[in-house]
């Protein structure tokens, strides 16, 4: 139940990226600006969208997933009201600007992934989320094909605030609260009040909540993710590399009501054209089952091999990473027009779409491993990197495709996608090969790698502690507390007994 709601969470997290797209054209004639001027609406969202996601999921670690997620929700509703009651654009740039800054985005619900799985187990959960947020951007453009066609523009918001409100009630009503220390508090507060251990205290009950949320701290829990974005060789190569891909494979996106304005689609054809992309998506999610598999079975046989344990989560990657260059050339040349069939294309932008999956799929699935407690920061800073570029390119992009080269401008531009996409896959090879000096050169990674080796060699490793067990919430709060310093944050204390005064 609970990854349902999570899955349902992020569809509509990247559904509110997405849908805007559909009410350009009734923004522009209502309120007589430009097509660019009304797509600085979508630019505007995703790039608060990506500082929104580094300044939740700090806070979601701090003061438990549940109550900031349900914020994030509630604010986001919030600011769909003055877009879809707009008396004039500048309201539509607010409503929109606050909705992105407002959006906590996957990093707080990957870090909910962390919380319930451990890193042995955790690869099923993530493929399921990583769906959820690339699959909400493509379910936008199909339906709002429908909603552009049949509906005013004022729909595609109402449309965003209905699927966000129903998401929210069912996060409020269906998902527990999954961070080990916050649970721990409680548990500790629960034995005080029922008299079984009048002296147990949680990790954050013994800390004054002035000192908690000093302006010191305030700030320290805020930098932390642009600080590991920045520090930590890990987070920052995997954070560009997924981050330029989606930047890529966005600009292809943005081709399309160019693409098949040649063979005469209308709004509803072009929301469809989308498809084959999701069709993509779940190719590489399904292919991706086995794999899991395989890596399961490999870390259990080398228990003591990092490459087993970390870069093996890389492995499929090698082999799917090239889909992108070959579906963005593919594309290029099958976007001809007549005589050239339409399919064409959209067979290489499925190819794309398995190339997408996979790039977040295994940078995501790493990152979490590594990262643990802390990989709502550290995913912070990959969904920074999407998001932003995203963002900034919404404005070229449109442009980009019109204006190079003459008669073959589409497929010119495409083609200029797939040579920039050649220096991505090299890197993903890089990566998987020196992964283990990346993570080397990784401080917070590293402590966290050794926090987990001195529970194994004390008999308490945390992959055969049942999930959600109180021995559970114990060892990860032991292994959280460990490596806390690392980055600045006030030192905590696990469950323990106050002195007796």
């Amino acid at each position: 139940m609970i990854i349902s709601v999570i899955f349902l969470v992020q569809t509509s997290m990247n559904f509110n990226t997405s849908l805007y797209s559909n009410a350009l054209t009734g923004i522009s004639e209502e309120f007589g600006v430009s097509m660019q001027a009304a797509r600085c609406g979508a630019m505007i969202f995703l790039v608060l969208y990506a500082f929104g996601c580094e300044l939740w999921a700090p806070w979601s670690e701090e003061l438990g997933r549940k109550p900031i997620l349900q914020l994030s929700l509630f604010l986001v509703n919030i600011w769909q009201l003055p877009v879809a009651l707009a008396p004039n654009f500048a309201s539509i740039m607010v409503g929109r600007a606050l909705g992105g800054l407002s959006s906590a985005g996957g990093s707080v619900t990957l870090g909910m992934i962390a919380d319930l799985w451990e890193a042995d187990d955790q690869q099923y959960a993530v493929a399921c989320v990583v769906f959820s947020s690339v699959g909400g951007s493509v379910i936008g453009p199909v339906v709002g094909g429908f909603v552009e066609a049949y509906l005013p523009w004022r729909w595609n918001i109402w449309i965003q605030l209905i699927f966000g409100g129903f998401v929210q009630v069912a996060h409020l009503l269906l998902v527990p609260e999954t961070r080990t220390t916050i649970m721990m508090d409680r548990i500790a507060k629960k034995r005080r009040q029922s008299g079984e251990d009048p002296n147990i205290y949680g990790p954050n009950e013994l800390v004054p909540f002035r000192e908690r949320f000093s302006m010191r701290e305030v700030l320290i829990t805020w930098i932390r993710p642009f600080k590991m974005f920045l520090t930590e060789p890990i987070v920052l190569t995997l954070s560009l590399l997924s981050g330029f891909s989606d930047a890529l494979i966005f600009m292809f996106i943005q081709s399309f009501s160019l693409v098949y304005d040649q063979w005469g689609f209308g709004t509803v054809e072009l929301g469809l054209s989308f498809l084959p992309i999701l069709v993509g998506y779940f190719i590489a999610w399904g292919a991706f089952i086995p794999v899991i598999r395989r890596n399961i079975e490999e870390r259990r046989r080398k228990p003591d091999d990092e490459r087993a344990q970390y870069e093996s989560r890389l492995w499929f990657l090698l082999y799917t990473a090239p889909c992108l260059p070959i579906g963005l050339i593919g594309f290029a040349w099958t976007s001809l027009g007549p005589p050239v069939h339409w399919i064409g294309s959209m067979v290489f932008s499925a190819i794309v779409g398995i190339a997408n999956y996979s790039i977040y799929m295994a940078t995501i699935d790493y990152m979490i491993c590594a990262y643990g407690p802390y990989s709502a920061s550290a995913t912070g800073g990959n969904g920074w990197s999407r998001d932003f570029l995203a963002g900034v390119l919404t404005i070229p992009a449109t442009p980009f495709f019109e204006n190079i080269g003459g008669k073959y401008h589409l497929e010119y531009a495409s083609t200029i996608l797939f040579c920039i996409s050649f220096l991505l896959v090299i890197a993903v090879y890089v990566i998987y090969w020196y992964g283990p000096a990346l993570r080397k050169r990784s401080p917070f990674a590293q402590q966290l790698s050794d926090a987990r080796v001195e529970l194994q060699t004390h008999g308490r490793r945390l992959s055969k502690i049942p999930s959600g067990s109180r021995a559970n919430s114990f060892a990860r709060s032991q292994q959280n507390l460990r490596i806390r310093h690392t980055l600045g944050s006030r030192p905590g204390s696990y469950i323990a007994s106050r002195p007796a005064s």
